[in-house]
């Protein structure tokens, strides 16, 4: 049974998707074997890598001679790795990936899915005792999440590089949903969430700490590493307006 499937990009050389079982392989490149991914660009070398399918995921060969391949993770809000020329077999933890290649000045990119992923039961197995303390306690029904959602939504939404929004478009954007929003009340939050995540120390430490540089871009960095805000927390804020709704 398959366990690995290749999704050419538009005007691939190939006439669907390639399947591919444990164990075997599929090379592409501008001049890939004919059951291999063709891509047709002149910045592409001949034979520009290699994929192998490992059950639940993947490896990939990067084989052209100084390009660096990057293998995004789509749901990952910029989840990412690098794999660098010559590197042969590097592991692909991810159930959807986008490989980007370089090539004369454009990036183009194909799709890697391994749907054969497994997840191993929560339970206890019959253990006692307490109970494992969570390593972050988050109310999803608290107004700090909802600024917490608002900061971590554009890069949820598909653009891993985009630029946090600022305290004013934070207010502008949670206003539907909370009405009595203002820039003290987001920043309050903002600071809240620090101490919470454990980002800077609380009020009761000793001495004064150090000052938080980068607050936004660390709770952001944090929230989406831990999968503390997923896209499916989107719904905690308004619609945006001409938003499809699945």
């Amino acid at each position: 049974m398959y366990s690995v499937i290749v999704v050419p990009p538009p005007g691939g050389g190939t006439g669907g998707q390639l399947r591919i079982a444990c164990g075997e392989r599929l090379a592409f490149g501008r001049a890939a074997a004919g059951d291999g991914l063709t891509i047709g660009h002149e910045g592409v070398p001949r034979v520009a890598g290699e994929i192998t399918a490992q059950g639940n995921f993947w490896l990939l060969s990067n084989l052209s001679e100084h390009q660096t391949y990057v293998v995004e993770n789509p749901e990952g809000a910029g989840e990412h790795i690098k794999v660098t020329s010559g590197r042969l077999e590097a592991p692909v933890p991810f159930e959807f990936s986008r490989v980007v290649l370089p090539a004369a000045g454009d990036l183009l990119a194909f799709d890697v899915w391994a749907p054969r992923h497994v997840f191993g039961s929560v339970a206890r197995h019959g253990l006692t005792g307490p109970l494992t303390a969570p390593a972050f306690t988050l109310d999803r029904t608290k107004r700090y999440f909802a600024v917490l959602t608002a900061l971590c939504e554009p890069r949820l939404r598909g653009a891993p590089h985009a630029p946090l929004p600022v305290v004013e478009e934070l207010v502008e954007r949670l206003r539907p949903v909370w009405p009595a929003v203002s820039r003290s009340v987001v920043y309050w939050n903002i600071d809240y969430l620090a101490v919470k995540l454990r980002l800077r120390p609380g009020p009761d430490a000793a001495g004064p700490g150090r000052r938080l540089n980068g607050k936004k871009e660390s709770l952001v960095s944090l929230a989406l590493r831990f999968d503390l805000v997923r896209e499916d927390d989107l719904t905690v804020l308004a619609p945006v307006p001409g938003e499809v709704v699945r």
